[in-house]
This record gives structure tokens, C-alpha cells and sequence, in this order.
């Protein structure tokens, strides 16, 4: 490392997880970082990612805020705990603001300090949450040799859609990120898919159901249960239609009575 009186060789205290990342490689580019706890070295590697699979079997991913994300197999990541932590974490945003509104100079600037070390807080429990999920989610496809789809949620702070606008409260772009590049790792697919109907549309028939809170019922086929393991199943229809363009693609219906004069009309389609 260059210093002010040149150059310094300093021995990197890392354990074996980076050492066999750094095994055989010649790193690019460093970044000397200081934070509170000292001084670190970030280290730029590069390695190629492997050849995707070919697979028609699609593992679709419905996020939410009560469970954070359910899968079309079954599996759920529940949201209570996290709630419960998010809930101190605002308490004590609003708490210190209030602190800082009423108090003296140092007392606001004392304030200003803790309000940053709370975001940093916040943000790594974030990291840490959406890790875990992805790390699941892909070990998953991994296993059954599936690729996986998630909901496009590009713009949901622009859209009119409450439910998919009030996404932004956690890191789901995080998440979607943090599956993309470990499926990228592994050479499997990620399917990003239009989430609008996913969470209304019954995955048996496709035809318009009523949601309400995390219960989903059609009025069609009778088909009822949980409202995110729905979206999961739709998303993973949409998925593999999009994996397979030559494919009879996907539709759903709504009942005549729903719009006057009008027998029946796709809402949304894949392939």
C-alpha cells in the first residue's frame, strides 16, 4: 500500500472464507475504507460466472410485508419478527427527532449522531435479513434445477397499485439484487415478470378473485387460500411462459358481469 513515505506492505487479517476467494486470484482494484470499528481493504476480484441451465421447471417469488416472501413451492419468510424490529427502530427515529426539535445545540447535534448510527443499524439488519432469503430461495433452485421469477418491481414508488407501492418500506430491490447476482453465480435463470393481477388472478382458472388481507377466494373454481402463495403460483405460470416464448403463453379471464357487454378479456399475458 502506498503511504506518505511510500510503499508498505500490511499483512490482511481475514479468515479462511476470504483467503479461498483470494486463492489463485489477482485482484484488480482495492478500496482503503474507515469506519468506526477501524480500517478495511475492499478487494475487487473477477470470476466467470457459469453457463445458465435449461430448465422449464420456475420457482416464482411473491414479496410482501406481512411475509416478506413466499415462494410457489410453499415456502414463506415471515415478516412478523422483522415488523417487530422495524417498529423500535421508527420509535426511536421519532423519539430522537422529537428530542432534537426541543433541545439545546449540543443536544441536536448529539441527536444528528444517533439518527446516523440508527440508519446504519437499520441498513445492516436489512443486508442481514435479505441475505438469508436470497441464499434460501437460490439454494432452492439449485436443488430442483428450476429458474426463478420475481416480481419486476421497477418504478412502485410512481405506481397507483397500494399494494405494490408499499413495497419501498422494506429492501426489496436489495432482495431482487441479492438473488440475481447469487443465481448468477450458480448459472440459474432469474425471470423478472409484470406484477399487475398477480395477487388477484386465481392460479387454477385464472379468473378474477377477491383478495382480502392474506385470504384469496374464486368465485369461479372455489379455489381458496393463501393470497401470496396465489401470486407465487401466477408468477411462476408467468415466468414459465416467458422462459418458454413458443409456448401457449397465459391469460386470465374476468366474468362477463364484471365489465357490461363484454364476454371475456385477457388481463395480462406471457409468452
Amino acid at each position: 500500500m502506498t503511504l506518505l513515505h511510500g510503499r508498505e506492505r500490511i499483512p490482511l487479517d481475514i479468515g479462511n472464507y476470504q483467503r479461498n476467494l483470494l486463492k489463485g486470484q489477482k485482484p484488480t482494484a482495492a478500496t482503503l475504507v474507515k469506519m468506526r470499528s477501524g480500517y478495511y481493504i475492499d478487494i475487487q476480484v473477477k470470476s466467470e460466472a457459469p453457463d445458465t441451465i435449461e430448465t422449464d421447471k420456475v420457482i416464482g417469488v411473491d414479496l410482501g410485508i406481512t411475509d416478506l416472501a413466499v415462494t410457489s413451492e410453499g415456502e414463506t419468510y415471515s415478516g412478523s419478527e422483522i415488523k417487530t424490529v422495524r417498529d423500535h427502530f421508527a420509535q426511536l427515529r421519532t423519539d430522537l427527532q422529537r428530542k432534537a426539535s426541543k433541545g439545546t445545540r449540543s443536544t441536536r447535534r448529539r441527536c444528528r449522531q444517533l439518527l446516523k448510527r440508527l440508519s446504519g443499524k437499520e441498513q445492516r439488519f436489512q443486508r442481514w435479513v435479505n441475505h438469508g432469503i436470497s441464499k434460501s430461495i437460490v439454494q432452492r433452485a439449485i436443488e430442483t434445477e428450476s429458474a426463478i421469477a420475481l416480481e419486476d418491481l421497477s418504478g412502485i414508488r410512481q405506481t397507483s397499485n397500494r399494494r405494490i407501492k408499499s413495497l419501498h418500506k422494506w429492501a426489496f430491490y436489495q432482495l431482487k439484487e441479492y438473488v440475481s447476482y447469487k443465481a448468477l453465480g450458480a448459472g440459474i435463470p432469474v425471470i423478472l415478470v409484470e406484477p399487475a393481477y398477480t395477487s388477484k388472478t386465481c392460479h387454477q382458472c385464472h379468473h378474477i378473485g377477491d383478495r382480502n388481507g392474506k385470504v384469496f377466494s374464486c368465485h369461479s373454481c372455489g379455489w381458496g387460500g393463501d393470497a401470496d402463495y396465489n401470486g407465487a403460483k401466477n408468477i411462476a405460470d408467468l415466468g414459465a411462459a416467458v422462459n418458454q416464448p413458443g409456448g401457449p403463453g397465459l391469460f386470465c379471464l374476468i366474468e362477463a358481469e364484471k365489465i357490461p357487454g363484454l364476454q371475456k378479456a385477457p388481463l395480462f399475458r406471457g409468452g
